[in-house]
């Protein structure tokens, strides 16, 4: 196998860093990658780019080249969700997700939950990080936005 072969390229989540190293997620296939070094990423970036094997035993890897790197923020926002979220809610059945794309870049994750519950879905959709900025990268997003009324939460994935 050839060293170009052996590289592959895509969209990571930066899961673990320090002045030494770096842990890189794909984003799509969800292969770990643990960086030899630290090309100047911090936990929770997003990077598009191709990762290499270190000859010779290729147990770690190398970032060789970075197309894109950002941050993605996840935010509680205290609005209700727009008139069109409320309306696909209305038309789906508890415990349903409608997933639509956004005009422009992202898309909108229309969640039906029993209104007891509607807190506790809003934190769980914020709070696990890697999956929600996973999400994000994989949309090419910076911004994830969670907006809820009682029995509706909205997750907006936005440029």
């Amino acid at each position: 196998m050839t060293d170009e072969q052996e590289q592959k390229e895509s969209t990571f989540l930066v899961t673990a860093a320090d002045e030494e190293s770096a842990v890189l997620k794909d984003v799509h296939d969800g292969q770990v990658h643990t960086l030899s070094s630290n090309p100047g990423v911090e936990v929770h970036d997003a990077v598009t780019g191709t990762v290499a094997p270190d000859p010779p035993m290729n147990v770690s890897w190398q970032l060789v080249e970075i197309e894109r790197r950002w941050s993605i923020s996840i935010e509680k926002n205290d609005e209700s969700p727009t008139a069109h979220v409320t309306d696909l809610a209305a038309e789906q059945e508890t415990g349903n997700v409608h997933r639509e794309e956004r005009a422009g870049t992202g898309e909108i994750h229309v969640l039906t939950v029993p209104e007891e519950l509607t807190e506790q879905a809003v934190d769980d959709v914020a709070d696990d990080v890697e999956t929600t900025l996973s999400r994000a990268a994989r949309l090419g997003v910076n911004r994830v936005e969670i907006r809820w009324t009682p029995g509706v939460v909205s997750v907006r994935y936005m440029p």
